[in-house]
């Protein structure tokens, strides 16, 4: 089975598995995350391979990790994800990607990536919940951070952070490629309740 398939198929069980543990209907969960149900339908029966946005909304409203979301073996303290096991999430035909490294749930979803934009690409996330922290570390080139209306030239060697409730965006203007490493961290969903809205 293709890594792509593999993902499709992790991501269909999972998804149906956290909607029902959360208790929340199709509907329900569309609303929350505002992805369409028929989306949602045909993401659970792996008929399709959704955006990165499209997953991002759904593991933030189900309170999870996109890893969760991909079902990554659980097993002792300690987890080690080989080069190999990690997941490229986003990618385009100039080489531009990202690649989520690890997650866990432990107090809350937090994420570790690698993002790589070759000069001239950018790409742009939706707002998330209320209290995510975005940290990141730019390792080569020169990120332009994009937050809400504002924008922030990020050297080599320099990092930053920002709460994630806005529009953002990563974007390479420079002459060479752009690498950083990314964690994100998503407050916990407590009971039942629905995290902020997209």
């Amino acid at each position: 089975m293709a890594d792509l398939e593999k993902l499709t198929q992790s991501l269909a069980a999972n998804l149906k598995r956290w909607r029902g543990e959360r208790g929340f209907t199709l509907d329900g969960l569309a609303a929350r995350s505002g992805v369409s149900r028929g989306m949602i339908v045909q993401i659970e029966q792996a008929r399709t391979n959704p955006s990165v946005g499209t997953t991002v909304r759904l593991a933030d409203a189900l309170g999870v990790s996109i890893s969760t979301l991909l079902d990554y073996d659980r097993g002792s303290q300690v987890r080690i994800v080989l080069p190999a096991e990690s997941a490229r999430i986003w990618s385009t035909d100039a080489g531009s990607s990202t690649t989520l490294l690890i997650g866990t749930d432990e107090r809350g979803p937090m994420e570790l990536w690698t993002w790589y934009l070759v000069p001239g690409e950018a790409t742009e996330s939706a707002p998330h919940p209320s209290g995510t922290i975005e940290m990141l570390h730019v390792t080569a080139g020169e990120l332009t951070l994009v937050v809400g209306s504002e924008e922030f030239r990020v050297p080599a060697g320099a990092a930053a952070t920002f709460e994630a409730n806005l529009a953002h965006a990563y974007r390479n203007d420079g002459s060479v490629p752009m690498e950083m490493t990314l964690a994100v961290s998503v407050p916990p969903m407590t009971g039942r309740e629905a995290p902020v809205q997209h």
